[in-house]
């Protein structure tokens, strides 16, 4: 029996009815429940939670590691090794930075949509026109836009588009047109692209196909100074300069063949294009114009000065490319002006003896140009090039950020106490400012340049980007947006914003020199000192005007 109330008695507990007449044990319980559940409820969630945040690394730690891959295959593609067909550089490198590494995604992304949108409306022609979605022959049909994008594919592993503009290239590329073409116009974009093609590639069809063209522009050399004539019929060979220039020859035009003729020499072993191109240099050099100043500072053969200096590998035999160079720096500095009050700086334009406080966004590849030729001057004067590169990037720069829309007019004006206005309002997608933002990080490896850089490709990603491709606009200020995607935005924008957060390894500026199209072209060593720039006294006098490095075209339809 008394088991049996012991038993009982230990029952109880399990009874309501006992807690219901004792209320201080019944709170005790109750705040005993609740402890033990929060507890228990405590633990399950800090599992949960740290399960999600494992499978969340691991997710990240697998993305990381694709684009890592990716990253490596693109590296073993790109022409920035030091060797080709994807031999790697010695040289030791940055880790890659994530934020670099998700950037430069998005701009491979904008060249996809790009291209695709190319290939689908426009494949084959020079230029597509997204809004209506048709292409338009702006260079005689000579597939502009997809010569000018071989490259920029290559260096972004894009390999399926690349084999397709290739076969493209080797099937129905043709040059037997009856077009009268822009000497300038077809070296940069046609010659330039094939070129580089080659030399990312080591695909001879490249070669052939830039020689063929090459050859075809050959007799507009045939002048009495050697300056070459500005435009040829491709098929018929005769040349001639427009009828707008009076029968002068431009600048620009006339001097902004070297980088692509001598490489092609160099690689074909046939001198001829090297002499071809060598003699407009040498009448320049001999003339009255070897004192050379800046007119509206948009002529790339100032820019091609310097870069056949460094194409040469800054040999003896190229020297007097970059003495040439210093001496148009000299008119450069005297060009140089600050606004007030905020002191940005500009380099105004110089026609004839007037001076106008004017600048083309054109001009912006001047910062990046200056920056790359400071390298060769002692450390005084090299970090007051540099110093004066880094002032007139901000100033292009603050080009963009004045607008609603982020993206710079076509020209700016420069009034005391209001320091800049936008001129001509279009923006027809121009690389000059990121070309410069390149050379300035790649040079100096402030990070300051790539955020610049990134905030104009979202301004063009936000404005610019449509369903079928990509457009400027006619007006930076109201959005408006026009009707055409200019092969250079694939060629070059696109490509200076990619190796903006690329590895310095990626085209190395120690290997590669690009030409003013953004077309990379393989540094080889010259030892020649046959050619000179020394000029015959039987030559007869030659006029020439300068104009603008690449004016683009605007469609207002």
């Amino acid at each position: 029996m008394a088991r049996a109330r012991s038993s009982a008695s230990r029952w109880r507990y399990c009874n309501p009815s006992y807690y219901l007449k004792r209320p201080k044990r019944l709170a005790l319980l109750f705040i005993a429940f609740v402890c033990v559940s929060f507890l228990v409820w405590d633990r399950q969630t800090l599992v949960r939670e740290q399960e999600i945040e494992v499978a969340s690394l691991k997710a990240e730690l697998t993305h990381l590691q694709d684009l890592l891959d990716e990253l490596k295959s693109i590296g073993g593609n790109a022409g920035g090794v030091s060797g080709r067909n994807g031999k790697s550089s010695k040289k030791s490198t940055v880790p890659d930075d994530p934020i670099d590494i998700q950037r430069r995604e998005k701009v491979k992304d904008a060249m996809l949509h790009a291209w695709s949108s190319y290939e689908k409306y426009a494949w084959g022609q020079d230029e597509l026109q997204p809004q209506s979605k048709n292409g338009v022959n702006s260079f005689g049909g000579l597939g502009a836009t997809l010569i000018d994008s071989l490259d920029t594919l290559y260096i972004m592993g894009l390999d399926e588009q690349f084999q397709r503009a290739r076969e493209w290239v080797a099937n129905s590329l043709d040059f037997n047109k009856n077009y009268e073409a822009s000497v300038f116009e077809t070296t940069i974009r046609v010659v330039g692209g094939l070129l580089s093609a080659y030399d990312l590639s080591e695909d001879k069809l490249f070669l052939e196909k830039a020689r063929d063209i090459a050859d075809r522009l050959l007799p507009a050399w045939n002048t009495p100074s050697g300056i070459p004539y500005n435009i040829i019929n491709l098929a018929h060979g005769n040349a001639h300069n427009p009828g707008w220039t009076g029968g002068d020859s431009i600048l620009a035009d006339s001097g902004t063949e070297q980088l692509e003729f001598i490489a092609l020499s160099q690689r074909t072993g046939d001198p001829k294009y090297q002499k071809k191109v060598y003699s407009s240099y040498a009448y320049i050099g001999t003339s009255s114009y070897s004192t050379i100043t800046f007119g509206a500072m948009g002529d790339s053969f100032y820019e091609y000065l310097l870069k056949v200096w460094i194409q040469g590998n800054k040999t003896a035999a190229v020297k007097h490319y970059r003495e040439m160079w210093e001496t148009s720096m000299k008119g450069l500095l005297s060009l140089v002006r600050r606004t007030t009050p905020s002191s940005f700086t500009y380099i105004c334009e110089k026609n004839g003896d007037s001076l106008h406080d004017k600048m083309d966004e054109l001009a912006c590849f001047a910062p990046g140009m200056i920056a790359l030729g400071s390298l060769g001057y002692g450390p005084e004067e090299s970090q007051k090039f540099l110093s004066l590169a880094e002032e007139l990037a901000w100033t292009c720069y603050n080009f963009y950020q004045s607008t609603p829309t982020k993206l710079a007019g076509e020209n700016y004006f420069f009034h005391s106490g209001q320091d800049m206005s936008v001129g001509t309002s279009w923006n027809i997608l121009r690389p000059e400012t990121v070309e410069s933002l390149f050379y300035l990080w790649r040079l100096t490896g402030n990070k300051t340049y790539q955020e610049w850089g990134w905030n104009i490709f979202q301004a063009f990603e936000k404005n610019s980007r449509i369903e079928s491709g990509y457009v400027g606009l006619k007006d930076v200020n109201s959005g408006v947006k026009d009707n055409m995607m200019q092969s250079f935005f694939l060629a070059e924008t696109l490509k200076y914003l990619y190796l903006l957060f690329s590895p310095s390894s990626v085209i190395s500026l120690d290997e590669w020199v690009f030409n003013t199209e953004a077309h990379p072209i393989r540094i080889m060593t010259r030892h020649d000192n046959g050619e000179n720039l020394g000029g015959s006294d039987g030559q007869q006098k030659q006029f020439y005007r300068l104009r603008g490095r690449k004016e683009g075209r605007r469609v207002d339809d």
